[in-house]
């Protein structure tokens, strides 16, 4: 995929974060363990979370900053990989959380890179300020899931 504008790159990845929440949804539907079912619900509330956070972003942003334009920015079709992926039913909680860090780090990659190339620093500031939210919500939330297994 390939996107021109920040408020593409933004949409697109509260798209994957939806995405992302449906893959969880289908999991969940197929799993064998109660605690992986947990686990997925968690996920996929957390991405419904990310999801709405990032919309309020987008409507409470600058429209030129939101106009900004890129070049070279190319990604993968993630929704389809989203669509795509599959577990078996004896999914292990570990499993589930690899998968999502393995997620969450291509989304992550995709603003740091585009972060990386933007040309005017308020750009590249806001970016870089949206993957340090998202660590920091990836970090909590991996806490959490490991003191799931303290239940």
């Amino acid at each position: 995929m390939r996107i021109q504008q920040l408020s593409e790159l933004l949409e697109y990845i509260a798209d994957c974060r939806l995405s992302m929440g449906k893959l969880y949804g289908r999991l969940h539907r197929n799993a064998d363990s109660a605690r992986v079912k947990l686990m997925l619900e968690y996920f996929q509330q957390h991405e419904k979370h990310v999801h709405d956070t990032l919309i309020d972003y987008i409507d409470g942003a600058p429209k030129r900053m939101l106009d900004t334009w890129f070049k070279h920015v190319v990604f993968e079709d993630f929704l389809k990989r989203c669509e795509q992926t599959i577990l078996p039913a004896s999914m292990t909680e570990d499993q589930v959380l690899e998968l999502h860090l393995s997620l969450e780090h291509r989304l992550l990659t995709l603003l740091e890179k585009t972060a990386n190339s933007c040309a005017t620093n308020e750009i590249k500031s806001a970016l870089q300020d949206l993957v340090r939210v998202a660590k920091t919500q990836q970090q909590r939330l991996v806490h959490s899931s490991l003191r799931m297994d303290d239940i």
